[in-house]
């Protein structure tokens, strides 16, 4: 008889974790520009320069919010596939990724 007072809590605490957890999952959430950020702090050579890289991604995105046009580009640069760990290693990757000029 005990486990009928505490059901109706425990589905509402698992509803609103699922619901939490469906949230922190919407791909929409982030912008372009982020996830390119994001996919090339995966070409960090370890886990704290990686958690460091998307930081830095972050706090740069709190302070200059990327334009409609800035997305577009990331966009088409995300689309290509040619920003990859490979290509950000020579100058002209590095160029067509956006991170020199």
């Amino acid at each position: 008889m005990a486990s009928g007072i505490f059901r109706q809590p425990m589905r509402r605490s698992a509803a609103i974790a699922m619901l939490f957890l469906a949230l922190l999952g919407l791909p929409g959430c982030k912008g372009a520009c982020r996830e390119l950020s994001e996919k090339l702090c995966d070409c960090s050579t370890n886990s704290l320069d990686r958690e460091l890289c998307i930081r830095r991604a972050s706090n740069d995105e709190a302070i200059v919010e990327p334009t409609a046009q800035d997305e577009a580009v990331c966009e088409a640069r995300l689309e290509d596939g040619n920003c990859t760990c490979e290509s950000v290693e020579t100058n002209e990757g590095k160029v067509a990724c956006g991170l020199a000029r």
